[in-house]
């Protein structure tokens, strides 16, 4: 029955030959996993789509068609809008595909400024058709990013300091569930920001994403042994334990580091 399922290939080489021949259709990329070369049989399809302004829907009316010839559109789900990023984004899986295969499909005014065409940020798409010039490399702004980085700095350690009480509250009231969360969210996640900072700045805010190949294996292995909770006393270590490390690499953190593995002078 795998055998039977519709590769990347397949759905990428259909969508390309169907959204080209459309005159208000004027660019389609992929993202993510091919932009770094990390394709595998677990990756799904980041698809940005670039229309005329006034296109959008019939743009979605499109995609929507080609996808209907190669395969029932099993679930759908459009993010309510105005979204975060002020694009129209869908998340669809088709019948004949590998539920891991699912296509997450991003549709973009012309006009729009951010693309997400970051390369340093968000890899080399791989670009399946262009018409205009559209699909080119917006260069990130150096100096204006280590201003930001140093600002995010300071938040973290004034945001961090002061949270720290909410998962010790909930263990000192025997509420581990909330103080697990409280750990997530205001300990583990920040922690796992500045160690980006640290190390992997062009990525500080990817969170868990590509931990495993951005980051040195010892920091890695440290920072599962800091995820996995067994029951409220490990947690009230790890709790420590998450806070002093935090605090190591808030004091390691300088100026020309960072302007270094930015490639700044």
């Amino acid at each position: 029955m795998k055998d039977e399922f519709l590769t990347q290939q397949d759905i990428t080489e259909h969508l390309r030959a169907s959204l080209e021949p459309c005159h208000f259709i004027l660019a389609l990329w992929e993202a993510g996993a091919a932009s770094f070369d990390r394709i595998d049989e677990w990756s799904d399809i980041d698809l940005y789509i670039v229309s005329e302004d006034e296109r959008i829907e019939d743009t979605i009316q499109s995609f929507d068609s080609a996808l209907m010839t190669l395969s029932e559109i099993e679930l759908k789900y459009r993010l309510p809008e105005p979204t975060w990023h002020g694009h129209s984004q869908i998340f669809c899986r088709l019948k004949k595909t590998s539920p891991f295969l699912f296509i997450d499909a991003v549709f973009m005014k012309k006009s729009s400024k951010d693309k997400f065409l970051q390369y340093d940020i968000h890899g080399e798409p791989k670009i399946y058709f262009d018409k205009g010039d559209i699909v080119r490399d917006d260069p990130v702004d150096r100096v204006m990013f280590i201003r930001k980085l140093e600002a995010r700095l300071e938040e973290l350690k004034t945001t961090f300091s002061l949270f720290q009480v909410l998962t010790l509250k909930e263990l000192n009231r025997g509420n581990s569930i909330e103080a697990l969360v409280y750990y997530m969210g205001a300990t583990f996640r920040p922690l796992v920001e500045i160690v980006r900072i640290r190390y992997c700045p062009i990525h500080c805010n990817f969170y868990g994403r590509y931990v495993y190949y951005e980051l040195p294996g010892d920091v890695v292995t440290r920072l599962e042994s800091l995820i996995f909770i067994s029951d409220p006393e490990d947690l009230r270590k790890k709790h420590e334990e998450a806070g002093r490390w935090f605090w190591e690499i808030a004091s390691s953190i300088r100026d020309e580091d960072l302007k270094q593995r930015l490639g700044i002078g």
